[in-house]
């Protein structure tokens, strides 16, 4: 353990799961006190890596988050207080080309143990569906975009790329805390399983449904779609702050009526703006489906898992699940 650790306060432990974990339900972000614990101080980028650290760590570790929750993470920027806190974990676990500030600063801090999600796991590159549509006159407009054809990070939400990335994180774990790496082996084994489980719950769930194509407000979903045979269509590209071409909108509402689309989805952390207007000009209705980029108070769910299922059972709605 780092003899400089500093005190990871405001971590509470919630109910134990049906993994049998104990789930923290809070990550703190508070390194004012300083202190020396004989946990595993793993530091997170943003709520799925928090996740993913507090069920493989369970009791082990002290896990904070840099990204606040209900903060959208893409927008992260990295305070002087987060950045000792990176100087004194044991661990950092982010996701690199996802936020550009905690990339810089996991570069510069002198952590032992850094542990990259996006080499756990097999990124692609999805930057290209979303704009192959959008004509000739918009692409000759754009011709800069090539940083919006980056690999797609959101691998999170794919149950089987999670598990991937979680098996990753365990054998990390182990490596660095081998005193309780029987622990670590255990929890992960009882996370993936979990994992497998919520992944048959989609397959069965959107085997049989009238549609098959569904509208995003950003293109978070491209691994879940792929994974179980859907096509997702955004708003906007991988950045969910970007704004549509009025062409692109008028293809959306072409595409809805010839694939049946019933549903304009949009989500927790960004503005749903643009995404009503859509479905109030298409005579579409709207429903959340979330990227899982955080828990707030609006997510429908407390945790990765009753979130995941909320999102199942809006897709099954939307797209006429039989």
């Amino acid at each position: 353990m780092n003899v400089r650790r500093q005190h990871i306060s405001g971590i509470a432990v919630a109910a134990a799961t049906a993994l049998g974990l104990g789930t923290l339900s809070a990550c703190s972000s508070d390194s004012e006190a300083a202190g020396n614990t004989d946990k595993f101080d793993v530091v997170a980028s943003f709520y799925p890596m928090a996740f993913l650290a507090e069920q493989i760590g369970g009791d082990h570790v002290n896990v904070t988050s840099l990204t606040e929750p209900g903060q959208e993470p893409h927008d992260l920027e990295i305070s002087a207080q987060q950045t000792a806190q990176l100087q004194e974990s044991d661990a950092v676990l982010y996701l690199k080309d996802l936020q550009p500030a905690v990339d810089k600063a996991v570069e510069q801090a002198e952590v032992k143990n850094k542990i990259d999600a996006a080499t756990l796991t097999t990124l692609e590159d999805h930057g290209s569906v979303e704009h192959e549509h959008e004509g000739e006159e918009a692409a000759a407009e754009e011709p800069a975009e090539e940083e919006e054809h980056a690999l797609d990070p959101h691998i999170w939400l794919d149950p089987v790329k999670y598990a991937e990335v979680a098996a990753g994180v365990a054998k990390s774990f182990e490596k660095a805390d081998p005193d309780n790496a029987a622990d670590y082996k255990k929890n992960a084994a009882a996370l993936t399983k979990k994992l497998g489980d919520l992944d048959t719950a989609f397959t069965d769930g959107l085997k049989n449904t009238d549609s098959k194509v569904f509208f995003t407000n950003h293109a978070a979903f491209s691994y879940l779609a792929e994974r179980y045979g859907l096509t997702m269509e955004a708003i906007s590209g991988l950045d969910p702050e970007s704004e549509p071409s009025p062409a692109r909108i008028k293809e959306l509402q072409e595409e809805a009526k010839a694939d049946g689309v019933t549903t304009v989805f949009y989500e927790t952390l960004v503005s749903d703006k643009t995404a009503k207007t859509l479905a109030q000009d298409a005579g579409l209705k709207t429903d959340v489906l979330d990227p899982l980029e955080g828990i707030t108070d609006k997510s429908k769910g407390d945790d990765y898992f009753q979130v995941m299922e909320s999102n199942l059972t809006a897709l099954k709605t939307a797209l006429g699940a039989k």
